[in-house]
């Protein structure tokens, strides 16, 4: 049993919102009582109803997913990031326990996928990825999710091989003195229960908004009635605080704390903290001049506060090396800053810029509950990058882009660490007080056409990227490549050329689309499990695959939807399958809508996964056997009452079909799984939700 519960830990997490109101009453009581109703965006409240995202959103642009992360969509809605990526075709979930998954697009993790949020990016600090960056990311407080795959743009920073990931909050508009209050309850199986506020008060000098959400469930059970570890208790809350002197001018402080624990079912430890600081700067200047178009700087902190430890979620085991409590408390501060500009020049806009960005990871321990606390901190990393870039689009011709974009990075991190190994293991750091730094560039170049006979695009873009090796790469593994003194003294930076090539069509009752890349990865980072320890090794790989979707307007009433999506890799250094590679992943949907109701079903089914490389893989997972497939039925619906209230519902895995995702991690012993048999965490069984929005 736990030692200490889910609100006891956690006394914000009944508190956020109350707070949250009462702040927004009084900043809104003086202008309340003169307010009118606006005459923007914030006066509309549409009456129809938008039936639930049940398969995907098709791209709005060659390459890019732009959609709002409040919109309805099945399974139940997310509980964190990861949670909500793993929704669109493409991506894939290594499941951690009920929450903190680690998001995979195309078979690639890590810092191969750039997230941003509100421009800032938030790095985890667990050297095993248990707080992935995506752990911190509440979805349904954002307004807007862009999605672009493959190493095709140089805006966001280094390193995006695999694609780039950006959690957007807008900024208010408010044509007069105004409010708006956009709430949510959303009650499920396995004693799932959300709650969530946005709220906004301004006028056209300014506007301030509060955000504040928690989640929590309990445990789940699987299709076959098993309880599977992963109950989770969690809160969030933001501010942002806006200035707009005139239509062109933003001026935006924004601020938020967050905490939570989670059960993890896959891991030696619980999450018992997840601790979260964010501050941010932002300026935006629009219509300069005929030439400039528009200039952005901002600047960031992010700070994460993470402890494991093996006795606040479950009981320690009594034998082997984890008999009695323990804990390690990490911790990273980052610090980013981005200026950019827009420029126009007849057929040409150009967007460039300059970004830095620093951060410092710190770890203590402790044998014995709580003991973590009276240790002093002790510094082992830290990593800085300077970059500068600069992305050119040309309209050729009236049907005819050609968008190109370069970047070149100076990176570098310095190894800390007095000692490696621990207990009788432990050794000096041959490489302590070292740095490493690279310069590394990076570029693509894409071609778009849109038929004359056909509302058809085509397009086709190679891209090229160089990624620095981040911490998990360099600090996680027990050893590097042969011969080497240590991960950090020899891993390469990882080089990706890519092609992804693709179209969109689209007509009044037919969307489609389909993309497909091909890549070569020179020194790609790979994961050695074959004995006692860890080792990270550079190898040569070969990726592709691709994603189809296609939605099909059948009557007035119904619509048909499918998306499809596979990834294939090769380490062709070792003649050997590229581990943790989803298979083949196909979703069937359809849905009818009225007015002001909709109901709808999916249908996914995922093939087995045979290409392997057994005790290969990444700091988070690895390939510990072939997997089955599966096949999952759910269904759901939604009503919405007036233009206020809205009430959705569904039920996921409605057949409670008992299954497992192929990414996935094997249980921990000190849950009762065996400890030398790999046996996979079952996914959840059928679940029931129901979601209450209210707008006004």
């Amino acid at each position: 049993m736990s030692r200490i519960t889910a609100a006891s830990r956690l006394p914000h997490a009944h508190t956020v919102l109350p707070f949250a109101l009462s702040t927004l009453c009084c900043a809104l009581l003086a202008p309340a009582a003169v307010a009118h109703e606006t005459v923007d965006e914030h006066a509309a409240h549409a009456t129809e109803i938008s039936p639930l995202v049940i398969t995907a959103i098709a791209p709005s642009s060659p390459l890019t997913i732009i959609t709002d992360p409040k919109e309805p969509r099945q399974p139940v809605p997310a509980s964190d990031g990861g949670d909500y990526l793993k929704t669109i075709p493409g991506f894939a979930l290594i499941r951690n326990g009920g929450t903190n998954g680690e998001p995979i697009l195309r078979g690639m993790f890590g810092s191969r996928l750039t997230i941003l949020t509100n421009g800032g990016q938030m790095l985890g600090a667990c050297p095993g990825r248990m707080d992935t960056p995506t752990s911190y990311i509440a979805p349904q407080t954002y307004d807007k999710l862009t999605v672009i795959k493959g190493p095709q743009s140089v805006q966001w920073g280094p390193g995006s091989s695999a694609g780039t990931v950006l959690f957007e909050r807008e900024p208010e508009h408010f044509g007069e003195l105004g409010t708006r209050v956009n709430a949510s309850i959303l009650a499920g199986s396995n004693g799932r229960f959300d709650k969530t506020l946005d709220a906004a008060a301004g006028g056209p000098q300014g506007y301030l908004r509060v955000i504040g959400n928690t989640a929590r469930a309990d445990d789940y059970k699987d299709g076959n009635g098993d309880t599977v570890p992963s109950r989770y208790d969690k809160w969030n809350g933001d501010v942002a605080l806006g200035w707009t002197p005139d239509a062109d001018t933003l001026l935006e402080l924004t601020a938020g704390k967050g905490d939570g624990e989670a059960r993890s079912a896959g891991r030696g430890m619980d999450g018992s903290q997840y601790k979260r600081e964010s501050l941010g700067l932002r300026f935006e200047k629009s219509n300069i001049s005929d030439v400039l178009d528009k200039i952005e700087a901002q600047v960031y902190y992010n700070y994460a506060d993470h402890v494991m430890d093996n006795y606040t979620l479950r009981t320690p085991s009594g034998t082997g090396m984890m008999a009695g409590p323990m804990a390690s408390n990490v911790d990273r501060r980052t610090l980013g800053a981005r200026i950019k500009t827009t420029w126009h020049w007849a057929d040409v806009q150009l967007i460039s810029g300059i970004d830095a960005q620093t951060n410092e990871h710190r770890v203590r321990s402790g044998m014995g509950i709580d003991t973590y606390k009276n240790q002093s901190w002790t510094k082992d990393a830290d990593f800085h990058n300077y970059g500068a870039f600069g992305e050119l689009t040309w309209y050729a011709a009236e049907r005819d882009r050609v968008i190109t974009g370069a970047r070149l990075d100076r990176a570098s991190s310095k190894d800390f660490r007095a000692r490696l190994g621990s207990g009788m293991m432990s050794k000096p750091n041959p490489t302590l007080d070292k740095t490493r730094a690279d310069t590394l560039p990076s570029g693509f170049v894409r071609y778009e056409h849109d038929m004359a006979d056909s509302p058809t695009t085509v397009y086709a873009g190679l891209g090229h990227v160089q990624r620095f090796p981040d911490y998990w790469e360099l600090f996680s593994p027990n050893a590097g490549p042969a011969g080497s003194v240590n991960a950090f003294d020899a891993i390469k930076p990882e080089k990706t050329t890519q092609l992804d090539v693709g179209l969109q069509y689209k007509t009044q009752n037919l969307e489609a689309w389909a993309s497909a890349y091909a890549g070569v990865v020179r020194d790609y980072i790979l994961f050695d499990y074959s004995q006692t320890s860890s080792q990270a090794q550079n190898i040569n790989a070969r990726i592709m695959g691709g994603e189809v979707g296609a939605a099909y307007q059948l009557t007035a009433h119904w619509k048909a939807d499918a998306a499809l999506a596979y990834a294939w890799g090769k380490n062709t250094t070792d003649g050997k399958a590229l581990p943790q590679m989803p298979p083949l992943d196909t979703r069937l949907g359809l849905t009818y809508s009225e007015d002001n109701w909709s109901t709808g079903a999916l249908w996914r089914v995922v093939a087995r996964q045979d290409r392997i490389d057994r005790n290969a893989g990444n700091v988070v997972g690895k390939d510990y056997d072939k997997s089955a497939g599966f096949a999952v039925f759910s269904v759901n619906a939604a009503y919405r009452i007036n233009k206020n209230f809205k009430v959705s519902a569904g039920v996921d895995n409605l057949l409670d079909k008992n299954y497992s995702e192929h990414l996935n991690m094997a249980g921990n012993a000190g849950y009762g799984y065996p400890s030398n048999d790999p046996t996979p965490i079952n996914e959840p069984g059928r679940t029931l939700w129901t979601k209450v929005d209210v707008s006004f």
